[in-house]
């Protein structure tokens, strides 16, 4: 390889091993993530239309702005910034790993000085060999047992650690959010994210992607048995309070899944494709039972039809619902009927089903009760496939682990260093080192260094 290839290899690696690197794809994402959230994604273009100009339109349809989760230059970002921090953890994780499983056991005199936190004593009047074992004692007990290791001239070494795995903390992160990247890469690959109608009945196996022309094929059929929806007290002004359908699946001709209600924020998950309650409408005309009583004779009539269809009246005469609802403000269900009598101009006006006795204070020939209103309604469900969900659940689990041990917990360690001296003396030197949480080492460290003075007395 020739001088110019090493130095664009070089280059080349250190432009992905930077930290600046790694901050410009953070802001980028960042504001793409924003444009991502302000512009709606993955809708029709009438439904763009509606909102922007033609002109706008185009501009975002050009950029990717209305796909951009799938746009090749946002994937790209994703793949920039995961091998940014490959490369960082490969260039710093041999000396962490070198740190870890080849610690220093004997330390120069020049090594302490390096270290933020140490201490000098002189023992008097005692071996090296006993004073090793007290010192050994000490460390094993107040800290870690400390590996024993002799040195040059007589001197004794010893070395104790604590969580020195929690140096690769950093790298559980890294790794994690690499593993987030690609779940989210293979969600955004091979799921989707849909929509479908069913009505009360009926079945599908399709469902429609916004702005697709061709429908996505299921392989299964979802059935909806039934759906219901109730509003809050006395209509609550057409509010709804919850709405439910019932869900049937079958697979190759048999009921797998039977009759499985769903509701928002309780979906239907089969075959990692997952059913949520997203909305409802109705479905054709309702039908409306209404009760009639002739107010001269007294006469009861018990009629029953769609909404617009018109019923013979007792007397001659006829009667046709026009609207309905099933929260008319805050009175429940209601229904505006058009009266035509024998003889005379047709009249409309308003019943109500939670008052019966409320036409019998308009007048007229006759007094019209609402009794009941069964509307068919059809469910609208999101449908979501993310085969890369269960990785980003992984993903988000190592985030929480590895960050709260980069975070939180720091390797610590002790070294003592047992010289002797002439006179029969011998040299103490004790020092400690924290990677991370200086101030809570250096009075973990005082308290130490008082044990051991305490112990050499």
């Amino acid at each position: 390889m020739s001088s110019r290839d090493q130095k664009f290899l070089t280059a080349f690696w250190d432009f992905f091993c930077s930290l600046k690197l790694t901050i410009a794809t953070l802001i980028l994402l960042a504001i793409t993530s924003i444009i991502g959230t302000v512009v709606q994604q993955g809708r029709s273009p009438q439904e763009y239309l509606q909102e922007y100009s033609e002109t706008t339109y185009r501009v975002l349809t050009a950029l990717n702005f209305t796909d951009m989760y799938h746009s090749w230059w946002f994937l790209g970002l994703l793949e920039i910034f995961a091998l940014n921090l490959i490369a960082c953890s490969i260039k710093r994780f041999p000396k962490v790993w070198k740190t870890v499983h080849e610690p220093v056991l004997a330390p120069a005199e020049s090594f302490y000085r390096t270290l933020p936190n140490s201490e000098e004593v002189v023992v008097k009047g005692e071996g090296i060999e006993a004073l090793r074992e007290r010192v050994a004692a000490l460390l094993g007990k107040a800290f870690a047992t400390p590996v024993v290791t002799a040195g040059e001239e007589g001197a004794v070494h010893l070395f104790a650690q604590k969580m020195p795995w929690a140096r690769f903390g950093v790298y559980v992160t890294h790794l994690s959010i690499i593993i987030i990247f690609v779940g989210a890469i293979i969600g955004s690959l091979w799921g989707y994210k849909a929509f479908v109608n069913i009505v009360e009945g009926t079945a599908t196996d399709k469902v429609w992607a916004r702005g697709a022309s061709e429908p996505i094929d299921l392989g299964f059929q979802v059935r909806c048995d039934d759906f219901s929806v109730s509003f809050y007290g006395g209509g609550g002004g057409g509010r709804p309070k919850e709405f439910k359908s019932v869900l049937t699946v079958i697979d190759g001709g048999k009921t797998v899944v039977d009759q499985r209600p769903i509701i928002v924020n309780d979906p239907l998950t089969y075959k990692g494709i997952t059913f949520y309650q997203s909305s409802y409408g109705p479905t054709g005309e309702p039908t409306i039972k209404l009760r009639v009583k002739v107010r001269a004779s007294g006469e009861v009539q018990e009629l029953a039809g769609r909404q617009g269809q018109r019923l013979m009246l007792p007397g001659g005469g006829s009667v046709r619902v026009v609207d309905s609802t099933e929260a008319f403000q805050d009175f429940g269900a209601a229904a505006r009927i058009e009266v035509v009598p024998p003889e005379g101009e047709a009249r409309s006006f308003v019943v109500l089903k939670a008052f019966p006795e409320f036409d019998a204070q308009r007048g007229g020939d006759y007094i019209f009760s609402l009794l009941d209103m069964e509307q068919r309604y059809y469910t609208g469900l999101q449908v979501a496939k993310d085969p890369g969900v269960w990785v980003v659940w992984l993903g988000c689990a190592m985030l929480v682990l590895g960050s709260m041990t980069a975070f939180f917990l720091s390797h610590r360690r002790i070294w003592v260093t047992l010289l002797p001296l002439a006179g029969g003396k011998v040299g103490v030197k004790i020092g400690g080192s924290a990677h991370r949480n200086q101030p809570a080492f250096e009075i973990f460290f005082d308290d130490l260094k008082k044990q051991l003075r305490d112990e050499l007395k």
